[in-house]
């Protein structure tokens, strides 16, 4: 092996990072072939993780979920496919035998368990009152694979009669619908965004070759975070609604990493280093900044495991999984990227100018602090203060857009069939029919806010299942009251409180009572994680409150578009009334750690001015000038990213684009550029007091996002080398240059 010549290794850079940055430089050939291996296998394997996926899902320990399980261990039935003659009379000649035939043919069928019409077993109860409409439910068994499926509802949509018109749908429909519906917003989300990335990034870097290395490492993240999510899903249930969170926080993180890289390798190019001399400084610059973004995203996602339900766990291992991903990838692939094509990407010809938009933004701000903090803790105040009144609710079909088949059936069973809706509330009765029975008349039916029992179903020799009407709405305040007195008042049987307003319930609970704990591991490995950065108590308490008022208008917007239906029209969705369960805390922990990520990316540069001598207000100032276009152009780039998800036709979807891309776009702009500079302004020095003791330890195991680089020297060119040229720059600029370099944060 060539041994590196004396002036070579004088501008090395130590560290474990600059160390890697080299290898995948030295390597590339290597490194692209791997991670080109990792899409290929991401599309070909990871693409299926679709068909692994379940469609909904309860808090895991509680009640509801419980009751469920019990149901579904012995009941043989896997779900139901309900189809709807609708347009002519039930009783008519034609419609009958059209209908019969299909019944018959359905019931010969592999997979299907029982099929019921209203000419057989079903009678009055599956035609309408108005005798126009008719119903044909197949209850499928716990064995029926998808081609089975697929063979009953064409069956059922052949259903030719004149004026007839066949609808069909059910639970097992629904579930097939969201996970199409899913993966094409997806896939939508992915088409859309990324040309949008690239044309921003051709803005903000000025070349195709720059701007082109973001988008290449996102497409591969994201085909490793989907082999991930395949593995994930082969042992353990993974919600349909944890893919598009988990690619569009791939995408976003994938994006602004490797933004951060590319930016701060065009820097050192500027600085008259080479290729490889700019990979290597970069990697433990912008490197360290990465990895530490990382880290305080996993920290923020962590607090999904506190939480029981599967679709918080999901979430949260799908999440993790993604933010290594995106990390290996900008610390690996980018490097490796940038030795290929490092040459065409244009360095800059001047560095950022100490005086510009932001400096001068920050200096107004400092002037008139005070007004500023109250006028901008007013605005996210009152922008929060709407989720104050926010009402949880389960999505069902309304998940789905009203074109959607399984939609229009579940709202025409609802209106037209009463009788064979989905009850509000079920309660799993651990015992015989007749004393499931007794338990209904004697004290379900007289509880208040029940309408009615419709229905007691043996489900078992002990087993059975109570319908309970309630009164007003199936999910509202009187139905959750409903299920409070049906555990309260349980008749002496083992009994299982179930369905839509449990299932409400008990996510509420689950909340209540994990949610505490899951702030505090997030609130104490955030403060953790910014003291060891900063040396200060002060700054890391003060970043939290931010962040906790930023996040607050966010769910005020989400509260203010899907529960009352702002813009609904505009975006394409029609208003459920409410937000579904889950979706606040996922909002919380994502959103808490994008914007805990520019907090850092903002305070490095602050700190690192400051220790350097410069005055807290100076400090300020220049920071934000130096780091105001990436930390907005990073914004930017997630903001589309999300807003690309939120057009798909999902609900879920919809409301997790929305409520990121609000949160990015309040943190970057009115939190960073007015709220922080502002405050800092306000404490001063005290900005960076801790305790004497506190210091001391900070001085041992403090961490530090900034790493001091040795001075750029001229590398020799090595026999069948061609020499690499330093960017052009003035005499000026070159007598700069040639000082010592001083000490860098992160690019």
């Amino acid at each position: 092996m060539r041994k590196p010549s004396t002036a070579a290794a004088d501008t090395e850079v130590g560290g474990r990072l600059a160390a890697l940055g080299r290898a995948c430089h030295r390597h590339r050939r290597w490194v692209l072939g791997f991670w080109a291996l990792v899409l290929v296998a991401g599309v070909l394997i990871g693409g299926r993780v679709f068909e692994g996926t379940v469609a909904g899902g309860g808090a895991g320990a509680s009640e509801s979920a419980k009751g469920t399980a019990v149901v579904q261990a012995a009941d043989p039935v896997k779900g139901t496919v309900t189809a709807v003659v609708d347009g002519t009379p039930v009783n008519g000649p034609a419609v009958r035998s059209a209908v019969s035939a299909a019944a018959t043919d359905v019931a010969r069928l592999p997979g299907v368990a029982s099929v019921a019409d209203p000419y057989t077993n079903g009678g009055s109860a599956l035609v309408s009152a108005d005798g126009d409409a008719g119903l044909v439910s197949v209850r499928m068994t716990d064995g029926s694979t998808p081609a089975q499926l697929s063979a009953v509802t064409d069956r059922l949509a052949g259903i030719e009669a004149p004026g007839a018109h066949v609808t069909v749908g059910g639970d097992l429909v629904l579930e097939q619908e969201v996970k199409q519906q899913t993966e094409k917003d997806t896939r939508f989300g992915e088409i859309v965004t990324l040309p949008l990335t690239l044309v921003v990034m051709v803005l903000v870097f000025g070349g195709l070759a720059a701007a082109g290395l973001p988008g290449i490492g996102a497409i591969a993240s994201v085909g490793g975070a989907l082999l991930a999510m395949f593995g994930f899903s082969r042992i353990m249930d993974i919600d349909t609604s944890v893919l598009p969170i988990a690619t569009v926080l791939g995408l976003g993180l994938s994006i602004d990493y490797a933004l951060l890289m590319v930016n701060r390798f065009r820097e050192e190019r500027g600085h008259g280093a080479t290729i490889a001399q700019a990979v290597e400084r970069t990697a433990a610059t912008a490197g360290r900044t990465v990895a530490f973004s990382g880290l305080t995203v996993a920290v923020a996602l962590s607090g999904l495991f506190v939480f029981t339900s599967p679709v918080f766990r999901a979430v949260g291992v799908a999440g993790v999984s993604v933010v290594v991903i995106a990390v290996a990838a900008a610390l690996t692939l980018v490097p490796a990227l940038l030795g290929f094509v490092g040459h065409r990407i244009k360095a800059p010809t001047e560095p950022v100018p100490d005086e510009g938009f932001f400096s001068r933004t920050v200096r107004r701000v400092q002037k008139r602090a005070v007004p500023v903090v109250l006028v901008c803790v007013a605005l996210l105040t009152a922008a929060g203060a709407p989720f104050l009144g926010a009402h949880p609710r389960t999505s069902g079909a309304d998940a789905l857009p009203k074109s959607f088949a399984a939609r229009q059936v579940a709202e025409t069973v609802q209106q037209r069939f009463p009788q064979q809706a989905q009850a509000p509330v079920t309660v799993v009765v651990a015992s015989n029919q007749r004393a499931a029975q007794a338990y209904a008349d004697e004290v379900i039916a007289k509880l208040p806010g029940v309408s009615g029992v419709r229905s007691v179903t043996p489900v078992g020799a002990d087993l059975s299942t109570v319908d309970v009407l309630v009164k007003g709405d199936p999910q509202g305040a009187q139905a959750r009251q409903v299920v409070a007195e049906l555990r309260e008042h349980r008749g002496g049987l083992t009994t299982y409180v179930t369905g839509d307003a449990a299932s409400v319930v008990d996510f509420k609970h689950e909340i209540a009572t994990r949610g505490p704990w899951a702030l505090g591991l997030v609130a104490f490995g955030t403060l953790l994680l910014l003291f060891l950065m900063t040396g200060s108590v002060v700054m890391p308490v003060k970043a939290l409150l931010m962040n906790v008022l930023s996040l607050g208008a966010s769910l005020g917007a989400l509260t203010l578009v899907f529960q009352h239906g702002y813009f609904s029209g505009l975006l394409g969705f029609t208003p459920s009334g409410g937000l579904e369960t889950f979706v606040p805390v996922l909002v919380f922990a994502f959103a808490f750690g994008l914007s805990m990520d520019y907090e850092v990316f903002l305070l490095s540069r602050i700190k690192e001015l400051y220790d350097q001598g410069h005055g807290c207000t100076r400090s300020v100032q220049l920071g934000l000038q130096r780091s105001g276009k990436i930390i907005t152009s990073a914004a930017l780039l997630m903001v589309i990213v999300f807003a690309g998800f939120a057009a798909g036709q999902m609900l879920m979807v919809k409301q997790m684009g929305i409520a990121l891309a609000v949160a990015v776009a309040v943190d970057a702009t009115l939190v960073r550029c007015l709220l922080v500079p502002a405050a800092m302004s306000l404490f001063g020095e005290f900005n960076w007091w801790a305790p004497a003791p506190l210091r001391r330890l900070h001085r041992r195991i403090g961490l530090s996002e900034h790493v001091a680089l040795p001075p750029l020297g001229v590398q020799p060119v090595l026999p069948g080398q061609r020499a690499e040229q330093p960017a052009e720059r003035s005499a000026e600029e070159s007598a700069e240059r040639s000082a010592p370099e001083p000490v860098v944060v992160r690019g």
